[in-house]
């Protein structure tokens, strides 16, 4: 057969992936409970989708920067402080927030009631981030600012303070 005829075989038609209520990885981070409902293995590795509980009065990761990947915050309920630098935005439920990369961030629970966000990050890369980080805390490591920014370094982020 020739190489023409075997590439022009019908290729079967990419596979779909549906996550149900409940279903999905769940990575827990000291009061932070993830839910990963795609994390790139679908997608070819462009995209990675998580949902996040974050408990009342959570504080979130150091503030930091990634190089290499985009992070899109939907506020589905509750009210999330994202910190931009040294600008603080309360976002509430049908709240967006898009971060590009080399900016700085984070973001917290400050409130009495949990929050729940939906979280894009494309290509898929920091889902990692967060399994290393809870294989850390089941270890027994505590995450110490130098630990924590070596688990970041590792998936193209960086403590936001160490830029100049």
């Amino acid at each position: 057969m020739t190489e023409d005829a075997q590439t022009s075989r019908p290729q079967a038609p990419p596979a779909v992936s549906v996550v149900g209520a409940g279903d999905g990885e769940t990575i827990v981070l000291g009061t932070t409970r993830m839910r990963v409902l795609e994390d790139g293995s679908h997608t070819g590795h462009r995209l990675a989708i998580t949902e996040s509980v974050l408990a009342p009065h959570t504080q979130g990761p150091p503030q930091h920067r990634h190089t290499r990947h985009d992070e899109s915050f939907y506020v589905l309920s509750g009210t999330v402080r994202f910190t931009v630098g040294d600008e603080h935005h309360d976002a509430v439920a049908g709240t967006l927030v898009v971060v590009p990369p080399g900016a700085p961030h984070t973001f917290a629970n400050p409130t009495g009631r949990p929050a729940v966000l939906l979280s894009v990050f494309t290509p898929d890369l920091y889902v990692r981030y967060f399994r290393d980080l809870q294989e850390s805390l089941a270890a027994g490591r505590p995450l110490m600012p130098r630990a924590h920014a070596e688990v970041m370094g590792r998936y193209a982020t960086e403590p936001a303070d160490d830029r100049a």
